[in-house]
């Protein structure tokens, strides 16, 4: 009999990027704002409540600092994998967010921009890695500190849908979402 995995999702800390309203995607280097550093804090209190048993965080660095906050919080280590990072969006990267309502088509799963990635791809990348969590699972509750269309893909996969299938509101910055995930056999 399969036994879940539990995951927690955590949305890093709003960012510079998220408070000037521009488009972060893949952007490495994007800190924490002071608001941010204490959405990640009040993030990690409830996740150490939530004893995790391993921690692992995109690594982009907003992200980063978020886990940074979560590590301390529960006494755990955290490794970073590009697997949890945001959609890219390519050339749209950096630009106001209101600016790109009249040029990316969010009815297409397929669509990217130029060096970007599609919903579709992101789906792809994140179902892979939910599956080999699925299949050798670190720990029977596993928190992911990510990005908010990583966690949409996300929910996604564990509901079984396509990316077209992708839930959407993005959680807000600083909060912990609860999701189920069937594991192998024992």
């Amino acid at each position: 009999m399969a036994r879940p995995l539990t995951l927690l999702l955590v949305r890093h800390g709003q960012s510079e990027w998220n408070a000037a309203g521009l488009m972060q995607g893949q952007t490495a280097h994007v800190p924490l704002t002071a608001l941010g550093h204490e959405q990640a804090a009040g993030a990690a209190r409830e996740l150490a409540a939530l004893h995790p048993g391993a921690v692992l965080s995109s690594d982009l660095r907003r992200a980063v600092q978020t886990a940074e906050h979560c590590a301390r919080a529960t006494g755990l280590p955290f490794t970073t994998t590009p697997a949890l990072r945001e959609q890219g969006y390519g050339v749209l990267e950096g630009r106001p967010s209101r600016e790109l309502w009249d040029v990316v088509d969010w009815t297409d799963p397929h669509w990217s921009a130029q060096g970007g990635e599609s919903l579709a791809q992101l789906h792809a990348r994140v179902a892979a890695l939910l599956a080999g969590l699925a299949a050798r699972p670190p720990a029977d509750v596993v928190a992911l500190v990510t990005h908010g269309d990583t966690i949409r893909a996300a929910q996604a996969v564990a509901a079984g849908r396509g990316p077209e299938g992708m839930p959407a509101v993005t959680p807000h910055n600083g909060t912990v979402t609860r999701l189920e995930l069937a594991t192998a056999a024992v």
